[in-house]
């Protein structure tokens, strides 16, 4: 029950992370606003170069947990890769123009993963005899 909590919270705080940052990602932005969360925009600093990192750290970490005690690796893979690809947006490829497609992609990727948890959950290994 930790584990889903850890990835849900990392989830949770990664997507509200982005909808505050209208000049950063103005699709999510946009959307923020009309969700009532461009009161946000203030923090915009913080989200974007504190608490996005911290939360996609959380969401990899529970996910990587996951992966471990279910050993199922192509849903290991995805789940992993997401919060992969969001921090890797962040710090070393924000400098190219295709870097705010992969975040897109990405956060989108988190989103279905974490709804596949909840309506699919994965089942631990078991010997077949």
């Amino acid at each position: 029950m930790f584990r889903q909590i850890l990835e849900k919270t990392g989830l949770a705080g990664t997507w509200l992370s982005a909808l505050s940052c209208a000049a950063c990602f103005p699709l999510l932005g946009s959307l923020g606003a009309t969700m009532g969360l461009g009161v946000l925009s203030q923090f915009e600093g913080i989200a974007i170069n504190t608490l996005l990192p911290i939360f996609a750290s959380v969401a990899l970490i529970g996910n990587v947990v996951n992966w471990w005690k279910h050993k199922q690796h192509w849903r290991g893979m995805l789940s992993v890769l997401a919060p992969i690809a969001v921090l890797l947006t962040l710090y070393p490829l924000w400098q190219y123009g295709w870097s705010t497609y992969l975040f897109y992609v990405s956060l989108m990727l988190m989103l279905v993963m974490s709804l596949l948890d909840i309506f699919k959950p994965a089942r631990p290994p078991q010997c077949q005899m």
